[in-house]
């Protein structure tokens, strides 16, 4: 009865709140399932969607979003939305790597005209072709859709193999256009190539020797491929190509049956097999060079007189068949389509964006719109950023709304209003996208559109209109905004570029931009600069591709591009875009580095330059070098570190993007300027975080003072301690090894720390000592999480299994930190070490390679260490039961205080907890200086426990000096030796201590051998067997002995050591009382 009731209230609940249900009933709900009607706003937990109503390509529907501030939706639609949904809708693109449409060139070329079939019409080259291994041709192509009959679009015959190499296709009615490639007599398949349209597709087939691979693309996808085709044997030399024939004869034998019926254009021969994104370049228009035998001319051909004349015709380069992603409401799934395909969508926006933007209509600024719209007679600025707008917007009207922009702004006192601030920004987005199509090559009209839209740009931008940007900003994205509107309008420029006119340049008191033709033959590998107003090549104000990058364009075929640069400046851009999503980041500049701080802020301290590499199939990213002022040092209380960022566009957030590092690093430093690199070109800037030092310039002095003191002391423990136990020739054990290793490892580490000061004066040797301390660290590390392993095998997990563990640990403490390092540097090379001092950079990802495995280490050894105290705790709580049945309370208070503090006392350095400490540096200069004293106390301490006070390294040294006494002995007293009968015998030593506990009994002379024996009570003689020393911390409650003896490190040489779990073996650090 429960249970139903509680089932009834559930559907109730659900009921009320709107929810459809899951069930049949809630899925026949007339109102839930209601198709979303246009213009219909929908509100869901995500934010509000907008449903236009409209079929648009995906380019349009995003740009239609944006001139309303707005986005596609970049996650699915929220369930109730869904199911009101009956299309397939565009979605946001995840990367921002599509923020313009391909612009489609138009060019002018020669085509042939084949008519119908015939043996009089063909077009042969005149030079004879090399032997071929490789080849890829390309041709632009009208089928005459009515041709069914197989034909030879191209054909290369060679001396005594007439078939050496064909493309032969044919249509079918109202079909495809089916294609097939022939290589000396091997005929491949039919494979659809594209639709018989009638319309001009581009037609792409590659072959190789090699393997017989061959490949057919078409309209710049792959349509089809294989292995096998005549594999093995190049095609002869000597060939003749015709196009539009079948040869059955060496450049003969033409017959009309296989004859090619339609248009060809723009054929190109290429000996070698391209890519596809080369074949993507070809069909753009912008055939590859490398390997090119035969780039499109008439004039280079033979034509028979029925083909001529040649028809010259505009030819509208094909844009690559990219796909955009789409989400299917009916399948509930992400997918993709054709970018051009009409589809319906949704603008989506923040909840509180959306607020904003409804009540954009009753903010200030409604004056100046009305100004505008009565100059121009017409609708120019819209009051309601979400409104449409009436009616298209022609070129003409543009360039005269801009002009009267123009004016209205320069003559206006009062400061802009936030609305007329969205409605002029609304007004440029609407202005740079009457490119977004198919522009016509005109010279005049658009860079007559681009200095008014830079002038428009740069009078928003006057400090007068920061209330405004405030305002908006988190609507727009601030000035940013701005920024992807010139990255729009920039290819247009690009259009208008002649050799008579390589560049066109801009330039306005608060924006810039510049657009050239480079053609990378002529310029060579040299830098390419361009510098801002005011700023100098060689200092701050410039970008810089490197020389190494013009390289790679001339290394991957391209003959020219076209650079474009733009910059933005104002006390507007400090204003709004400080806080927009850039990560902290710790400060890394050498005088502050190693000071504690908070962080109050990050602002932008620079202009914001912009650079962008273009060829004939679209962007093509390069690595750049920029150096830009900004503010310099305020005060030694208010630390500013410089940060080199990028402007990541994101499609999917209100504000349009945010700043980001990835790929970005200092190169250099100055007081008032900062050098940057960056692996990718788009909008860049220095950033500039304002941290709150928490300690002045004397108190860093001294604490990196006391630093460096710490660790030559601990250096110098470490290195006594490791020759001690080489010197002391200390019975090898899995103990005495390891600690071998760690105490070598973590002297060599701080060794390296100590000299990482003087090796920043070069690059080289800074990224050598960080890879080196790198390195070594984490093999300090390693050895003490083994510290911690051999410690648990010994002490909570005892083993009876036979066996060394010493590969295991030597793979773990030598072996895991190398694969480690090499990693880190494979993938982060230019990002590896810090600006300021020869460190791991904390401005990226590869801090991580350090600290990640440094927490694992500690938090392991920190839950051994537990479970050590644990069982010692247990155990000294068991002897003293043995000892006395019934202790009084504070008796067994004291032996568990002691069976607790002392193994945390022997154990805590060994196995690197010290260095908890330093994740608290960050909250105080008191933690500061107690991690540097822990961890400067480490090696010391190493040094007292593990060899000074260590039984087994004593009882070595003690061997070794009475070996060196008895020869001494054995020298003083010659003729005794020699006087004596039968071979010389050795001096018995008597292993008597050199004091009785009770202090009573003589001592030995000093000069005797006697006075080095070692006590008796620490030798365990070959042979003997004597009662067992007992185990498992008990020793801990012996008060009248005059060390604490830990057995479950005793040295491996004592009476009482055994391979069994009863005697937990291995180490023997005393402490005195």
């Amino acid at each position: 009865m429960a249970h139903c009731c509680f089932c009834l209230l559930f559907f109730l609940i659900r009921s009320l709140s709107g929810t459809p249900s899951s069930s049949p009933a809630g899925s026949r709900n007339p109102r839930a399932a209601a198709p979303v009607a246009p213009g219909e706003v929908v509100e869901t937990a995500e934010g509000v969607c907008r449903f236009p109503g409209q079929r648009l390509s995906w380019w349009q529907a995003q740009e239609f979003c944006e001139q309303r501030f707005g986005h596609l939706p970049l996650v699915p639609p929220e369930r109730i939305l869904a199911a009101r949904l009956r299309d397939t809708v565009w979605a946001a693109q995840r990367e921002a790597d599509r923020r313009r449409p391909p612009q489609r060139r138009v060019r002018s070329a020669a085509a042939l005209v084949f008519g119908e079939r015939s043996a009089e019409r063909a077009a042969r080259l005149r030079t004879a072709l090399p032997a071929l291994a490789a080849l890829t041709a390309c041709a632009h192509v009208q089928w005459d859709a009515t041709s069914s009959a197989a034909a030879a679009l191209f054909s290369l015959a060679a001396p005594a193999l007439p078939n050496a190499l064909q493309l032969r296709a044919f249509a079918e009615p109202g079909g495809v256009v089916r294609a097939a490639l022939v290589v000396r007599g091997h005929h491949a398949p039919f494979r659809a190539a594209f639709r018989a349209d009638g319309r001009w597709h581009h037609v792409c087939a590659t072959w190789e020797q090699r393997g017989g691979s061959w490949v057919l693309f078409a309209d710049g996808r792959l349509r089809a491929g294989a292995r096998g085709l005549a594999a093995g044997r190049p095609v002869p030399p000597g060939g003749v190509l015709v196009l539009g024939q079948d040869q059955d004869s060496l450049g003969g034998g033409f017959s009309a049956r296989d004859a090619f019926s339609g248009n060809l254009t723009d054929f190109h021969l290429w000996a070698r097999a391209l890519s596809p994104s080369q074949l993507r370049r070809a069909q753009a228009c912008a055939p590859p060079p490398g390997g090119l035998l035969f780039r499109w001319d008439p004039a280079a051909l033979d034509v028979t007189p029925a083909l001529l004349p040649a028809v010259r015709l505009r030819l509208l380069c094909p844009v690559p068949s990219e796909e955009c992603p789409t989400w299917n409401p009916g399948t509930r799934a992400e997918g993709s389509e054709f970018c051009l395909q009409p589809r319906p969508f949704l603008c989506c926006y923040g909840t509180e964006t959306y607020r904003q933007l409804q009540a954009a209509r009753s903010w200030p600024g409604q004056d100046f719109i009305r100004r505008v719209n009565a100059l121009a007679n017409a609708t120019v600025l819209l009051p309601d950023p979400l409104s449409g707008a009436h009616g298209a917007l022609s070129l003409a009207e543009a360039f005269s709304f801009l002009g009267i922009l123009e004016r209205v702004l320069a003559e206006e006192a009062a400061p802009l209003g936030p609305a007329a601030l969205l409605a002029v920004l609304r007004f440029l987005r609407r202005a740079v996208a009457l490119g977004a199509g198919e522009p016509e090559p005109l010279l005049e009209p658009w860079e007559r559109l681009g200095r008014g839209v830079m002038s428009v740009a740069s009078l928003i931008l006057e400090e007068r209109s920061a209330g405004a940007w405030l305002a908006v900003h988190k609507v727009v994205g601030g000035p940013m905004v701005l920024v992807a509107s010139v990255q729009h309008l920039a290819p247009l420029l690009s259009t208008v570029l002649t050799p008579e006119q390589p560049g066109v340049h801009i330039q306005h008191r608060h924006a810039g931009l510049e657009v050239r033709s480079l053609r990378l033959e002529e310029a060579g590998p040299r830098d390419y600069v361009f510098t801002m107003p005011g700023g100098h090549p060689e200092g701050p104000g410039h970008i810089l591709i490197p020389a190494g990058e013009v390289r790679r364009l001339c290394g991957k075929g391209l003959a020219g591009v076209t650079m474009i640069h733009s910059w933005f400046t104002s006390s507007i851009l400090l204003y709004t875009l400080g806080e927009s999503g850039l990560e902290r980041q710790a400060p890394t500049s050498t005088g502050q580095a190693s000071a504690v701080q908070r962080s109050q802020s990050t602002q932008v301290g620079s202009a914001v330059i912009s650079s962008e590499v273009r060829d004939a199939a679209g962007e093509v990213s390069t690595a750049v070098t920029f150096h830009l002022q900004h503010q310099a040092q305020a005060s030694p209380q208010r630390l500013v570190e410089p940060v080199c960022a990028f402007w990541n566009f994101s499609p999917g957030q209100d504000a349009g993007g945010s700043w980001a590092t990835r790929g970005c690093s200092v190169t250099a430093l100055y007081p008032d300027s900062t050098a940057c690199f960056c692996n990718h070109s788009t909008s860049f800037a220095v950033l500039l975080q304002v941290w709150d030092a928490q300690r002045g310039p004397e108190e860093d002095s001294l604490l990196r003072t006391v630093s460096f003191v710490g660790c030559g002391v601990s250096f110098c423990a470490l290195t006594t301690s490791f020759l001690l136990f080489l010197a002391a020739g200390v019975p090898t054990s899995e103990r005495t090894t390891v600690h071998k290793n760690l105490t070598f490892s973590l002297a060599s580490a701080e060794g390296f720390l100590m000299a990482s000061e003087w090796a920043q004066a070069s690059q080289v040797a800074c990224v050598a000592v960080t890879a080196a301390m790198h390195f070594l660290f984490l093999v300090a590390f390693s050895w003490m999480l083994v510290e911690g392993l051999l410690l648990w095998s010994k002490v909570v997990a005892v083993s009876m299994r036979p066996g060394s563990r010493m590969r295991f640990y030597y793979a773990l403490g030598w072996g895991a930190p190398v694969l480690i390092v090499a990693v880190t540097l494979a993938v982060s090379p230019h990002d590896y070490v810090a600006a300021g001092h020869c460190w791991l950079s904390v401005h990226t990802d590869a801090i991580w390679a350090f600290v990640g495995p440094v927490l694992f280490v500690l938090a392991a050894n920190t839950c051994i260490l537990v479970r050590v105290v644990l069982v010692t705790v247990s155990s000294a709580r068991r002897r003293a039961h043995t000892l006395n049945p019934q202790p009084c309370l504070q008796q067994r208070l004291q032996i568990q205080i002691w069976a607790t503090v002392k193994p945390v006392l022997v154990l805590l350095p060994v196995l690197g907890l010290t260095w908890v400490v330093g994740t608290l540096v960050h909250l105080s200069p008191a933690w500061a200086y107690a991690a540097v004293g822990l961890n400067s106390i480490q090696g010391p301490y190493i040094f007292l426990i593990y060899s000074a006070y260590n039984g087994e390294v004593r009882s070595a040294l003690q061997r070794m000096m009475g070996k060196k006494a008895a020869a001494e002995a054995l020298a003083v007293r010659p003729g005794e030796a020699r006087g004596a009968r039968g071979p010389p015998r050795p001096p018995t030593l008597s292993f008597q201590p050199c004091c009785s506990p009770s202090g009573q009994g003589p001592s030995p002379p000093m000069g005797s051998p006697l006075a080095w024996a070692p006590p008796r009570r620490q030798v365990a003689l070959r042979g003997t067997r004597g009662p067992r020393i007992p185990t498992a911390f008990s020793s801990i409650a012996e008060p009248e002995r005059p060390a604490v003896e830990l057995t479950a490190f005793k040295a491996s040489g004592s009476a009482g050591t055994s391979k069994g779990p009863s005697s937990l073996g291995a180490w023997t650090p005393r402490l005195p009382h």
